[in-house]
């Protein structure tokens, strides 16, 4: 490799004529890419650190490439570096750069190794940590639900089905569906940690090298646990981009349910939660609006986030090995991704700082209809020996008794109930409180007080 004296391209021995401008500005990743530079700087250490100790490159040529990747290193940390978009993308900036620092010897730094798989491993490292720096705002998610749900244990409200009032729950357990949401989302993102853990450099352009590397010890120095098995299919890989892609897009139709369930429960229809003034926004026209606009906003995102995860699954479906300029918008979508996911986790967060439940209004739905009318049914499996389906029959006659006397389930006398069903007492009155229903419900993951005290402790011990 040349000392690059004109300050050309390292192809430009082959490529005779300049490439065009227009080409120049599709070409090139380094107004993407240069987020890599970090990544790109350690795997390039850790490569000549195992060129020398297998005798590849001597002792004082490795010191020298070192030295001059962590100059630049403080100069892009420091905004010193000139990016250069001749150059295409980070690794060749860097390597351009370096050859200006300390000459010749900077050809040496490639020995063994290719832009393929230089990129990839750059990419699994800066995913690994995007990985991690997601479930870190996913933990404040949970932490910040958890305290919502330790304030209401005992407020109640309606569960819905198909938004129509069916059983009474705790506001508490309503909200931990979202802890469980959250906590699949972060073994989601976990199990693509441990698929990021097969090391890929050392395969370089596809076939392997000939120089005597030492591939184990490049991936334990870089984190790595294993090594990719085949060269070919290491550069043609971007299964642990969709694979990462596919993560964010769960988790952000996660924030998307929650955010639509707020607007919802935030309307003049429902008035179940208050918005804090912090994170609404006005109208230009009408003076009295609050408009939800920050959940809007996240709920939006989605469609962000699964259509990357759709493009980069259109970009592979017809590519045929090996490595191809299409892999090249992998990064855009990638980075695009992550920083809309965290900054939408962030958004989230802060919401739910700054929304206080009507309790009042909550109890109010949760009293407005029948929906006690299962535990009647089960009353009457449970202590008056009926198959559920008979309970069911006579509980629906309850039900459109009270509804044609227009009153309410509680508000039913013993003597109304018995001309429907004789055998009743007055114990069975009880049924028809929402507390005593709710905290009958002591099966695993019901809705009982007890049962909601003993999932927030255990989640409290999981951090």
């Amino acid at each position: 490799m040349t000392k690059n004296k004109n300050n050309q391209p390292v192809w430009k021995t082959r490529i005779k004529k300049n490439v065009s401008s227009l080409f120049q500005n599709v070409g090139g990743s380094i107004d993407v890419d240069r987020r890599l530079y970090k990544e790109d700087i350690i795997g390039s250490i850790v490569h000549v650190e195992m060129l020398f100790k297998q005798k590849i490159i001597p002792f004082k040529i490795k010191n020298k490439i070192v030295f001059g990747l962590q100059k630049i290193n403080n100069e892009i940390s420091k905004r010193k570096f000139k990016f250069d978009k001749k150059y295409e993308d980070i690794h060749m900036n860097i390597e351009k750069r370096l050859f200006e620092i300390i000459g010749d010897d900077a050809g040496y730094i490639h020995t063994g190794r290719s832009r393929n798989d230089q990129v990839i491993t750059d990419l699994k490292i800066w995913i690994k940590s995007a990985n991690r720096e997601i479930n870190a705002q996913l933990d404040k998610i949970i932490k910040t639900t958890l305290k919502i749900a330790e304030k209401n244990i005992e407020t109640v409200m309606p569960g819905f089905t198909h938004l129509k009032n069916a059983q009474p729950i705790s506001l508490a357990h309503y909200f931990m569906v979202y802890i469980e949401m959250f906590t699949r989302d972060k073994k989601r993102f976990n199990n693509n940690l441990e698929i990021l853990n097969e090391s890929p450099l050392g395969v370089a352009a596809l076939a392997g090298t000939s120089f005597n590397i030492d591939r184990n010890y490049s991936a334990k120095k870089l984190g790595f646990k294993y090594l990719t098995n085949n060269s070919i299919d290491t550069v043609s890989d971007r299964d642990f981009v969709l694979d990462f892609l596919y993560c964010i897009s769960v988790c952000s139709i996660h924030i998307s349910r929650i955010a639509e369930e707020l607007i919802i429960w935030n309307s003049d229809g429902f008035k179940l939660v208050h918005l804090s003034d912090k994170i609404v926004t006005g109208s230009s026209i009408m003076p009295q609006k609050k408009n939800p606009d920050l959940l809007e906003y996240v709920r939006g995102k989605t469609g962000t986030t699964v259509g990357n995860l759709f493009s980069m699954l259109t970009i592979l479906k017809g590519l045929p090995l090996s490595y191809f300029k299409d892999l090249q918008d992998d990064k855009e979508i990638v980075f695009k991704s992550h920083d809309t996911i965290v900054n939408c986790l962030k958004i989230l967060n802060e919401v739910l700082k700054n929304i206080k439940p009507d309790k009042k209004e909550l109890y109010k739905l949760a009293d407005a209809s029948f929906i006690t009318a299962t535990d009647f049914a089960d009353y009457l499996v449970k202590y008056h020996s009926m198959s559920f389906r008979k309970a069911y029959q006579k509980t629906a006659e309850v039900v459109n008794f009270a509804e044609k006397k227009k009153k309410k389930l509680k508000d039913l006398k013993i003597d109304e109930l018995r001309k429907i069903e004789p055998k009743l007492t007055i114990n069975v009155l009880k049924v028809f409180d929402l507390k005593n229903s709710i905290n009958s419900k002591k099966s695993y993951g019901g809705t009982s007080f007890e049962n909601i005290k003993r999932m927030i402790l255990k989640y409290k011990k999981s951090k």
